[in-house]
């Protein structure tokens, strides 16, 4: 496990808060943010280089919702005997629609999650993977309501543990099959995207580095970005942290037996607090009875534990489960559009239902 490494500099805290919730979508967006946070656009360059040296600052780019572009996702969970779980992981990394990967303790130890265009068949997906992998069983996990996503580690310390109201409470659809919404791209639009999801180059106009790439404008690709942010396909232009190196050493996935009739209520309650990143209801099985799933972040086991007996008792759920990560196997963004993962998929194509179906 990669070891945490503190951040102490109050303006360091205040610039990765920043990044990690929006980048100027400008010209010069080193400039724009220098100026909101009082540095000169070189020495905000040279401090960003150096927290990406440092592990710290992994990726900034735009993060892409795969259904409003007309892709397929779902959370995959693997049972593997151990001997052989690095040879599974390793066979499961090199699909290209594997994003996340991680070991987690649990009889399910493998998770992973699994991006297709809408026009594949994705539990067929799952089953070869399985195969190739040596799983004993997988279980398909697709979302069937949002509660909330977006990772934003608060590295200040400034946000309190209980709940704030959320930014968004609503549910939307399922994940699973690409959206009746997807939206129906033209090529222009597609090249901006190849171009956004890349991670930012660090000069002092990185957009027209990305649009000299795709054959653009530079103001053709903002615009791009802008329209794309405000239709739902792009969710943020933002960084994304390494967790471990900022102090987050406990990433647990607590996963809740709520019933039915409360789902909507507990999942918009889990969301509103600060150190829950991911919160979704997904379906159960007869081995699986967790409909509610909350990524919680952490500097601690003992602050990750406390808090989740504060939200069990909040609610009254008690019958919960903390699969900590224990390994992180793979850790990327989907490259959508990709000649891996190619052409738009047609947005009246669904998967068929798997064959062990949840209950």
């Amino acid at each position: 496990m990669e070891a945490g490494l503190a951040i102490c500099d109050a303006s360091t805290a205040r610039l990765l808060s920043q990044v990690q919730r929006a980048f100027p979508l400008d010209a010069r967006p080193f400039a724009a943010l220098g100026e909101a946070l009082g540095l000169p656009e070189e020495q905000l360059l040279a401090r960003i280089s150096e927290l990406k040296a440092q592990r710290i600052i992994r990726q900034i780019s735009g993060i892409f919702d795969s259904r409003r572009l007309g892709y397929q996702s779902c959370l995959v969970a693997a049972q593997v005997p151990s001997r052989i779980l690095e040879q599974a992981a390793a066979a499961i990394n090199r699909h290209p629609g594997v994003s996340h990967n991680y070991e987690r303790a649990h009889a399910f130890n493998l998770w992973f999650t699994l991006t297709v265009p809408g026009h594949a068949d994705l539990p067929a997906e799952a089953a070869r993977l399985r195969m190739e992998a040596g799983a004993v069983q997988v279980r398909l996990l697709p979302t069937v309501r949002t509660f909330k996503i977006g990772v934003i580690l608060d590295v200040g310390g400034n946000q309190g543990a209980g709940p704030t109201p959320p930014a968004t409470a609503a549910a939307s659809p399922s994940e699973y099959a690409a959206s009746a919404s997807a939206k129906s791209l033209s090529a222009r639009e597609i090249a901006a995207v190849r171009a956004l999801q890349k991670d930012l180059p660090l000069v002092a106009r990185p957009f027209h580095a990305l649009a000299n790439e795709a054959g653009m404008a530079e103001e053709e690709l903002l615009a791009h970005a802008r329209q794309f942010l405000e239709g739902g396909e792009m969710r943020r232009f933002a960084a994304v942290l390494f967790h471990r190196r900022a102090g987050f050493t406990a990433n647990g996935m607590v996963v809740w037996n709520v019933p039915a009739e409360r789902v909507v209520a507990v999942g918009q309650r889990f969301a509103a607090y600060p150190a829950v990143s991911h919160c979704y209801q997904r379906p159960c099985y007869p081995d699986w009875p967790y409909s509610l799933f909350t990524m919680i972040h952490a500097r601690s086991q003992e602050e990750c534990e406390r808090l989740v007996r504060e939200m069990a008792n909040a609610v009254d759920i008690h019958e919960h489960a903390i699969l900590y990560s224990l390994r992180e196997f793979k850790k990327t963004r989907v490259r959508y559009f990709e000649e891996s993962l190619p052409e738009q998929p047609p947005q009246e194509t669904r998967c068929r239902p798997q064959a062990d179906a949840p209950s």
